[in-house]
């Protein structure tokens, strides 16, 4: 089996960020302030067009990389349109070497902070989300880059559905479970098993690091 040397998480952070809660309550009462890159109205546009009438589950695979996940995550929900989601063109543009056969997805490249707000202000209702290894942003004075303690969380959780976050740093996602907390939604953290969803996550295993997943579990 191939190996891999990954560097772990370096921060000097080793607990919940003191500000967490005081970050999360100012962006959720904050009103959104920044405009819609013209990109991504433009990708809406496209990814409205293409869900036409559907009535049926929508999945968001947000950050998605290469969108390896977004192919797993249709196969796996068949029933379901999967959109997947990354401001990168050049990632995007590996994806051939991941994509199956599904018909039910879509990979889309599109700055995620005002996508999130499109779909919501659209009315749209997931059924499930994912947000697989995002920049942890280590440092203890890059917190409010973290997206559950910044400006775009508030459109996150207006979307619902469950929520699936996974990293290799334990405290993001302990972060992540209590910024769920001030909005009503409990949810639980449990290790990775199974087979890897993304290339980070593959690494990470391979190297021997410890991945995380933090799944909600219903609205308080």
């Amino acid at each position: 089996m191939m190996s891999y040397s990954v560097r772990p998480i370096n921060t000097t952070q080793t607990e919940v960020h003191d500000k967490l809660e005081e970050y999360v309550k100012r962006y959720q009462q904050a009103p959104r302030r920044r405009p819609v890159s013209e990109h991504t109205q433009l990708a809406f546009d496209a990814a409205i067009e293409w869900l036409g009438d559907w009535q049926g589950p929508i999945i968001f695979d947000s950050c998605c990389g290469v969108g390896e996940s977004t192919a797993v995550i249709a196969a796996q929900y068949p029933d379901a349109k999967v959109i997947g989601i990354d401001k990168s063109a050049a990632r995007l543009a590996k994806h051939t070497s991941y994509t199956n056969a599904s018909s039910n997805y879509q990979v889309i490249r599109a700055d995620v902070n005002d996508f999130w707000y499109l779909a919501q202000q659209h009315g749209i209702k997931l059924s499930h989300h994912f947000l697989l290894y995002p920049n942890p942003y280590p440092k203890p004075g890059q917190i409010q880059k973290r997206w559950h303690a910044g400006p775009a969380m508030p459109d996150f959780i207006a979307l619902g559905g469950t929520i699936e976050v996974r990293s290799n740093w334990r405290l993001l996602l302990e972060e992540f479970r209590l910024a769920l907390i001030i909005y009503g939604i409990e949810s639980e953290l449990t290790a990775v098993s199974g087979e890897p969803m993304t290339p980070f996550e593959r690494k990470y295993l391979l190297s021997g690091q410890d991945c995380w997943r933090l799944v909600t579990q219903h609205r308080m």
